[in-house]
């Protein structure tokens, strides 16, 4: 293995399914099990055979289905677990055992009660049972990082004496620190003479915050290997993240000097794939994937990143699969945060109307933590209140019934003149909306509707807000009646004649009017 090269191990299938409230169905895991071969992991480690029927099918059709990755199943060094991952197995092109036994001391009194003779008899023979199903066998020396050194060294030696073709330090509490565990690597390459025969991997807990440290620092010292999880999910606190990990060997690549084979895009899709089947959202400020990773608010750090995003940004959000990073409006934005966001949304405004809007929009800032595209639109509709309204409603007819097509005639009045149209659609407004576009004849999109009651009882009056589209542009249109088909046919009318204004407001008079 070229020594440069740095292998992701992704256990969020088995590992991170280990966090409360996370357990996936054998559908999911498979699903995921296929994004983690797009993300281009180099294995997967797909569950727990012995665990439960359910473990067994996940790693078994995971084995069958998913290419590319090592597929691996979980096993303890005893012979049930190991049968059942062997069978489970089968079926991969790339099989993987993946079997452990606690070392520490405190294990070994606590949970096992044996001697380290015992627990080391029952590691030889765990691996030489493994290598009956495959030839690639993964052993753990479980709770490596309080393990005494001269017994960690003395397993690792005889595990791949015995056939062991990956050797993982797992720090399983999460008790080491950055310096302690790196330097306990550097030790195991230095004083185990055999373990250039093997892979060196690691797998850190993050019970102290510490466990993506704890993985780089170790592999500055020589892992190959890296055992993460998406979004850092797993038991207690978690583990190592494998976009926290990956993007920091590939950011500072000068400084680590390690390839890896990730594809980088994929971040995000699956980070979004994972925290949807588990139902554990990301935190906003977790880094890389949190919804704040690439969100600016401060004005001084707005105005630097319009100009040059690596300012503030030391990778770009294109490299982890976003379109591009978040200008956040709020109260400590500055004029040309806000100037963008507007171009962005089609009202290129001139210095004195952007002036006259930043001054409302300071005003709306201090009201709310956030303003977002609607609060903009709001603001910019406001400014067209008193437009004279280009069309009127003269007149609306609808037929409709659970027998009967909805059909809508409806007359508009422009210049002293009376356009009527009809159409048909799939409900009476939608009707409505389709006779009122043969009259404009504008290239319209509805974006969004949205109908609420806005008094009680019988003749509670409703209010319809419509977002309608026109090249690039967002428009709001709002109405309110007792007869939500009459607001609703308002509501589009209204933008409507908010397109036309504002077309003549940001061209200068010179856009296409309605053609009629």
């Amino acid at each position: 293995m070229d020594s440069n090269r740095v292998l992701v191990f992704d256990t969020t299938l088995r590992d991170g399914e280990q966090s409360p409230g996370a357990s996936l169905s054998v559908n999911d895991k498979v699903a995921i099990a296929h994004q983690l071969a797009r993300l281009n992991v180099d294995v997967i480690e797909a569950g727990f055979p012995v665990s439960s029927e359910a473990q067994f099918d996940a790693v078994r059709r995971i084995a069958q289905e998913v290419d590319g990755p090592t597929i691996t199943g979980l096993a303890r060094c005893i012979d049930l677990d190991i049968d059942r991952a062997g069978e489970a197995l089968k079926d991969a092109k790339k099989p993987r055992i993946h079997t452990f036994v606690a070392t520490s001391k405190i294990h070994l009194e606590k949970k096992f009660r044996k001697t380290e003779d015992e627990i080391l008899e029952m590691a030889l023979k765990g691996i030489k049972r493994a290598k009956q199903y495959c030839d690639d066998v993964e052993f753990s020396p479980e709770d490596s990082a309080r393990t005494g050194k001269d017994f960690l060294f003395r397993i690792v030696k005889a595990a791949i004496e015995a056939g062991a073709t990956t050797i993982n330090i797992p720090d399983t509490v999460g008790y080491s620190n950055p310096e302690e565990f790196g330097e306990l690597i550097r030790e195991i390459i230095k004083k185990v003479d055999n373990i250039h025969k093997a892979i060196l991997s690691v797998h850190c807990h993050n019970d102290l915050g510490l466990a993506v440290a704890n993985t780089l620092a170790a592999v500055r010292q020589g892992a190959q290997q890296v055992e993460v999880t998406i979004n850092g999910v797993g038991e207690r606190a978690g583990n190592a993240s494998l976009e926290e990990v990956v993007m920091a060997l590939k950011t500072r690549q000068a400084f680590y000097k390690k390839q890896m084979g990730i594809n980088s895009k994929e971040i995000i899709p699956t980070s979004r794939m994972v925290s949807r089947m588990m139902g554990i959202p990301v935190q906003p400020n977790k880094a890389i994937v949190g919804a704040n990773a690439f969100a600016h608010e401060s004005g001084i750090h707005q105005d630097a990143v319009i100009k040059d995003a690596s300012t503030y940004e030391i990778m770009t959000p294109t490299e982890i699969g976003l379109e591009s990073n978040k200008i956040v409006l709020g109260r400590h934005s500055g004029r040309h945060g806000l100037k963008q966001r507007l171009q962005e949304i089609g009202y290129p405004l001139t210095p004195e109307d952007l002036d006259r809007i930043y001054e409302r929009f300071l005003e709306l800032a201090d009201k709310k933590k956030e303003v977002f595209e609607e609060d903009l639109l709001a603001l910019i509709a406001e400014e067209s209140q008193d437009v004279t309204e280009a069309f009127q409603l003269e007149y609306f007819q609808i037929l409709s019934g659970n027998h009967a097509i909805p059909t809508a005639t409806i007359g508009l009045k422009h210049k002293d003149q009376v356009f009527r149209e009809a159409s048909v659609g799939d409900g009476p407004v939608d009707a409505a909306y389709k006779a009122i576009d043969k009259i404009v004849k504008m290239p319209l999109k509805l974006a969004d509707y949205s109908l609420k009651g806005v008094t009680g009882g019988k003749d509670a009056m409703g209010e319809v807000v419509v977002h309608v589209t026109e090249n690039g542009k967002r428009i709001i249109g709002r109405a309110a009646s007792t007869d939500v088909i009459e607001a609703s046919i308002r509501a589009y009318v209204n933008a409507i004649n908010r397109v036309l204004f504002l077309k003549e407001k940001f061209t200068n008079g010179n856009s296409e009017k309605a053609q009629l």
